[in-house]
């Protein structure tokens, strides 16, 4: 399953890519990609996977920038 994830509010490429580097090393995760300028994360998973691997990006990704909203 392939989503795309807004990131409102990220501040910087660095972190862009900080967090892109950090939900890539979760378990289940089959491609990642964060894009600063549009404020995205394109996220793909297995279907049965999705869920779980969007909770623990969601922790990850506050725990970098904690001032992001992420909204699917």
């Amino acid at each position: 399953m392939k989503k795309s994830i807004k990131l409102i509010d990220l501040d910087c490429g660095h972190c862009a890519s900080k967090i892109e580097s950090a939900v890539k090393k979760i378990d289940g995760v089959t491609n990642v990609s964060v894009n600063f300028i549009k404020q995205k994360m394109e996220l793909e998973t297995p279907d049965d996977k999705f869920d779980s691997v969007f909770a623990e990006a969601k922790k990850i990704i506050k725990k970098i920038e904690p001032d992001v909203t992420v909204k699917l």
